[in-house]
């Protein structure tokens, strides 16, 4: 193992420059990957949380308005009543300001609103008064104080006062709901003391559905998860990230490629050197476990190169995040979320191709035959 580690570092040291710009392929490519999962975990997991700050974990309809029990199970932590429309929004012209008009989801909410809706401001909710994602209130034209007019499906007309807007960070999200008391809404609908179902928050959200399994085995509700109501972006966003492993781990092919083509063209210079030491004793394990350990050497040395770069450029982009057009992405800022899976499975792929990548140099080395090449 010695002469072979001996053989290895004069190899490498013989081509420095290629050495070199062989490690820092391999590392190019485990970089970008490594801080290209970073921001896809980010972006998935960033979208997620605004999606669930204006989302109820679990959605529970009334199969029979008229029964609809408060729902119990030891994972909800906060629950409220719903009753649900469309309404047409407006709001009158006025000096200087001409009349606005869009449509919305209109949402009448019980007590504990506040609480399965965290950070919507919907403790501001007071009877008579109306909460507005920011995108649909700058639609409208409408600010906090302003009166707001809502037309229900059945043409009955209620005025609301704009109490407060909300932002999730959620464009579809923010340039539709609105939030209003539910007895307001059932008077809308011409319908006091209506209860549409019931908006629950759990501790887990990824248990929702057990959760939602258990509460239908009532026979009142017909569940619906989180998980079910964003269930083609959940599907989008993990085929997002395979497509962008799959395509920047093409990187890491060409760099093992490099390093398969910088042992190759050592056998071929070597090719005396290599006869020499075959007839003065050395064996054929020997010089194959030099190429090995050139190989072993520059994909470790490129993995953990490129392990603390994509570290250190996913932590600068945590402390500096890119803008993005919330209108297109739902949010505004890239976060960055690193997991050490990733990294881990990052690092041992790589390594893996390195590795197989060098199987040719070896094969090649393995072939010569020395009285040959001596004669």
């Amino acid at each position: 193992m010695r002469f072979a580690w001996f053989l290895a570092q004069k190899h490498l040291r013989y081509r420095k420059t290629q050495s070199l710009v062989t490690i820092l392929g391999v590392a190019a490519g485990v970089m970008v990957l490594t801080t290209a999962l970073s921001l896809t975990n980010g972006f998935t997991r960033g979208l997620i949380d605004a999606t669930l700050r204006a989302v109820p974990h679990v959605t529970l309809t009334a199969l029979d308005p008229g029964d609809a029990p408060r729902p119990q199970d030891p994972q909800i932590t906060a629950e409220t009543p719903v009753l649900i429309t469309k309404a047409l929004l407006t709001r009158r012209a006025a000096a200087g300001r001409r009349a606005g008009v869009d449509f919305g989801t209109l949402i009448g909410v019980g007590a504990g609103a506040a609480k399965v809706y965290p950070g919507l401001g919907l403790d501001e909710l007071r009877p008579g008064a109306l909460v507005l994602g920011g995108a649909l209130a700058r639609s409208l034209g409408a600010w906090p104080g302003d009166e707001v007019y809502a037309l229900s499906v059945n043409q009955k007309r209620r005025r609301f006062d704009l109490a407060a807007t909300f932002s999730t960070g959620n464009y579809l999200i923010d340039s539709v709901f609105a939030f209003a008391k539910i007895a307001d809404v059932a008077e809308l609908l011409g319908s006091p003391g209506a209860v549409g179902g019931w908006h629950i928050r759990i501790r887990d959200p990824s248990l929702a559905p057990q959760v939602a399994r258990r509460l239908e085995a009532g026979g009142k509700y017909q569940a619906r998860t989180w998980q079910d109501a964003n269930r083609t972006l959940i599907e989008q966003l993990a085929l997002q990230k395979r497509v962008i492993a799959i395509v920047v781990f093409l990187i890491v092919i060409v760099a093992a490629l490099g390093i398969a083509n910088v042992l190759v063209l050592v056998v071929l210079e070597k090719k005396a050197d290599i006869a020499v030491l075959r007839v003065i004793g050395a064996s054929a394990g020997q010089v194959a476990g030099a190429f090995a350990l050139e190989a072993v050497a520059l994909g470790g040395l490129g993995v953990i190169l490129g392990d603390l770069l994509g570290w250190a450029l996913s932590f600068y982009l945590s402390l500096r995040p890119l803008r993005i057009p919330g209108q297109l992405y739902f949010i505004t800022t890239l976060p960055v979320r690193m997991q050490l899976g990733d990294f881990v499975w990052v690092s041992a792929l790589a390594f893996a191709m390195v590795l197989i990548a060098a199987v040719l140099p070896l094969r090649r080395a393995l072939a010569v035959k020395p009285g040959l090449v001596l004669r």
